[in-house]
């Protein structure tokens, strides 16, 4: 998620330079929930039985039945999230759900949300020449398990 959301925001000029800028710590905090949103990581969805009979999108889904949730596609949703395929740091992204949702939230957000503030509320402005040090088109991308992500990001200073 650090690689991730440092691709992002490099190729984001005015945003990062609004995080460079940033000594207050909360723009960092919402850019930590908005990249959660736009990166989301865990694309295998999840796997939930449905507790009562519910309809969705016109179409009952019964008592039992399995359902899988696609994360990624909840975090893009145009009703939730305005113009929902570009990033911005401003937005309340507060409703997204890469840690999952209601009881099967994942333990270890709080840890992730305060690593992720402490790196892009401090990377950009202790390095504040940092680039790609390849054209974003060679960047190799993980689709190949369950985790989303890049095998590695060249950087430069």
């Amino acid at each position: 998620m650090i690689a991730l959301g440092t691709l992002a925001v490099l190729e984001h000029p005015g945003q990062l330079a609004e995080l460079r800028a940033a000594e207050d710590p909360k723009p960092a905090a919402g850019a930590v929930e908005e990249l959660l949103r736009y990166l989301h990581i865990v694309h295998s969805g999840r796997r939930r039985v449905a507790p009562e009979d519910i309809e969705v999108a016109d179409r009952t889904i019964r008592a039992g039945e399995d359902i899988v949730l696609a994360n990624d596609v909840g975090n893009r949703d145009g009703d939730v999230f305005p113009d929902p395929d570009q990033l911005d740091i401003h937005r309340d992204a507060r409703k997204h759900v890469a840690f999952g949702i209601g009881p099967h939230q994942c333990l270890g957000q709080p840890l992730a949300r305060v690593e992720l503030q402490v790196v892009y509320g401090t990377l950009y402005r202790r390095i504040p020449t940092l680039r790609l040090a390849v054209d974003v088109d060679e960047v190799r991308f993980k689709h190949d398990g369950l985790i989303y992500g890049v095998y590695e990001l060249p950087v430069a200073r």
